[in-house]
């Protein structure tokens, strides 16, 4: 893969789905992402912890917009189609341009959890990983416990292919997570099959 897959990311493609609108993140954020971003609930299997205010938020991201001019942000905000509302946030936490590979994360607004939406921004980020980007694989470190996400994944067909044991320090203790992952030719066969 081409190391200018970074230069995508220097001015952020909008993606589609049936329901969503997936675009880079501005300042103007700030309410709908402190909306969920300060809920203990949303950040429990993450590996921040929840803003304690909105000028956290704010200033998280007016950060952004830097690392995105610098190519070195890849997440979308997930906003709802029908009243553009952000919700949460998805896109690759890591790209390895050397091995053609990336992995996922995605966040969520709790009240929206169990509707879908996070599977279905998956989906698009995931086609456009290996479409545009030309990825070969795509994975999710899933801390232990977060079966919510694990759900998102499966109904993404990735399967689970570690676990590791207290391998991340989290807000200060040793977490175990799993991988999750899928290649390109799996992701044409099942999602493209006739």
């Amino acid at each position: 893969m081409d190391s200018g897959v970074y230069d995508v990311f220097a001015k952020m493609p909008t993606l589609y789905t049936d329901r969503l609108v997936l675009r880079k993140m501005t300042v103007r954020d700030t309410d709908d992402m402190y909306e969920y971003s300060c809920r203990p609930e949303v950040s429990r299997f993450l590996l921040w912890s929840p803003h304690t205010d909105a000028k956290v938020t704010r200033s998280y991201l007016r950060y952004l917009q830097g690392q995105y001019a610098q190519k070195k942000f890849y997440d979308w905000a997930i906003d709802l189609k029908s009243t553009g509302k952000m919700i949460g946030t998805c896109g690759f936490s890591h790209i390895d341009a050397e091995n053609n590979a990336a992995e996922i994360g995605y966040v969520l607004n709790s009240d929206y959890w169990g509707l879908g939406y996070a599977a279905e921004a998956v989906a698009r980020v995931m086609k456009f990983g290996f479409e545009t980007l030309g990825f070969n694989r795509i994975y999710a470190r899933i801390l232990d416990g977060n079966i919510q996400s694990v759900r998102v994944a499966e109904k993404n067909l990735m399967r689970h292919e570690a676990t590791h044991k207290n391998a991340l320090i989290v807000k200060g203790e040793y977490k175990t997570y799993h991988e999750y992952a899928i290649l390109k030719d799996e992701f044409d066969a099942l999602f493209y099959k006739n």
